[in-house]
């Protein structure tokens, strides 16, 4: 016997078996990374003039000073702060950013989640430059009046593995004497950023984008320039990371001549993304999109004992990767429960990541569809029952 109701806007039309629930998510894409595509999106949609053409070739740099275009276009960027395209994803951007800048004035560095743990680590072991270190636990942020400007600062603008973001970029001093080093990944093209508290930031195409993974995006604002062609490090620099010919800034970096080889097939992905977020209206349709994924999740965290936040704060509470903690699970309860998901096609990847206490993370971003958010609520529910009943 199946269920005969109708589909959730959206949702799978594809009937299951009474003893779950009506529908799947029609597209059950819920990984933090690499996430969901945008909707419509299909191989054979992508431009393919560049593909199997030298990056040097004068297609393959117009399509890369293409996608930067796009990017600074829909991030608002001033034209004060210039984009470059860099080997490694979003690590690679900001290791680049890290192993060029750091070392010319005190540092410190903030943790709530493991990619700031990260950087702690790259800092005090690699580096060895003995920084300032506030940690906060999982689901909560540091002091951050407590930070001191005149040091550079580390952090991450929206923790994906915690769930935990900042509120703004209010807590950032227009005066600061040390430059601001923000790891955006999962921030960028869902939160309005004030570019001009922010000196390094990082991102790659794999998050709000549903891009492709491997390239990294590092963006520098005109002090972090200045501190580029006034300063060398104390350590080598691998040819990745040099960002610098001459005591200048390497400026062709900024328009598409970038350091390696890169894929122009991941490129391309990239700009139909860029073009497909373009079309819905920008920026604040991006924001939009993933406000109300998040709101819907909200509601089904709000109508179940068994699950809440992460993030006690609403205010500091991610609208990207929202992490959610399930009462009693333990690791094996959430192995098995988004093995469930998996196996039944409702949701993918859902589980937390795996220095994260255990629970679920709920990829939000603007490439999900909320209909898709809303019919996951009644499989997490199948999900709890078939786990606990295991």
């Amino acid at each position: 016997m199946t269920d005969t109701l109708a589909p959730a806007p959206g949702a799978s039309a594809v009937a299951v078996p009474d003893t779950m629930p009506a529908f799947r998510p029609a597209r059950p894409f819920f990984s933090s990374g690499p996430c969901a595509k945008p909707p419509g999106w299909s191989a054979e949609k992508l431009a393919t003039a560049s593909l199997g053409r030298s990056h040097r070739s004068g297609i393959g740099k117009q399509r890369l000073r293409y996608s930067i275009d796009l990017m600074r276009e829909l991030l608002r960027l001033p034209d004060t702060h210039r984009i470059g395209i860099v080997p490694g994803s979003d690590t690679g951007a900001y290791e680049t950013a890290m192993w060029t800048m750091l070392g010319a004035r005190p540092v410190t560095a903030l943790a709530w989640e493991s990619f700031g743990e990260g950087w702690v680590t790259d800092a005090v072991r690699q580096l060895r430059i003995d920084p300032v270190v506030m940690r906060a636990d999982y689901g909560s942020l540091p002091d951050l009046a407590a930070v001191d400007w005149t040091h550079d600062v580390l952090f991450t603008w929206n923790g994906t593995t915690s769930g935990v973001r900042v509120p703004d970029a209010e807590w950032i001093p227009a005066d600061r004497e040390g430059l601001s080093f923000a790891d955006a990944t999962s921030g960028v093209f869902a939160y309005p950023i004030d570019w001009a508290k922010i000196d390094v930031a990082t991102f790659s195409w794999q998050k709000v984008l549903g891009g492709e993974g491997a390239h990294g995006v590092l963006i520098l604002g005109p002090r972090a320039v200045e501190r580029l062609e006034t300063y060398t490090p104390a350590w080598p620099l691998p040819k990745v990371f040099r960002l610098v010919s001459k005591d200048k800034l390497a400026e062709g970096v900024f328009k598409g001549e970038t350091i390696n080889t890169p894929s122009m097939l991941a490129v391309e992905d990239a700009i139909w993304a860029l073009e497909w977020a373009r079309g819905l209206g920008g920026p604040d349709a991006l924001i939009a999109r993933s406000d109300a994924n998040a709101a819907a999740l909200d509601a089904i965290v709000a109508g179940r004992d068994w699950l809440d936040h992460l993030a006690a704060d609403p205010a500091t509470r991610s609208r990207t990767s929202v992490c959610l903690t399930v009462a009693g699970a333990d690791e094996a309860f959430i192995k098995r429960m988004a093995g469930l998901l998996e196996r039944e096609g409702a949701a993918f990847d859902v589980a937390g990541y795996r220095d994260a206490p255990p629970g679920l993370r709920i990829w939000c971003g603007a490439t999900v569809d909320t209909a898709d958010i809303e019919a996951l609520g009644p499989w997490l529910d199948w999900a709890y029952a078939e786990a606990r009943a295991g």
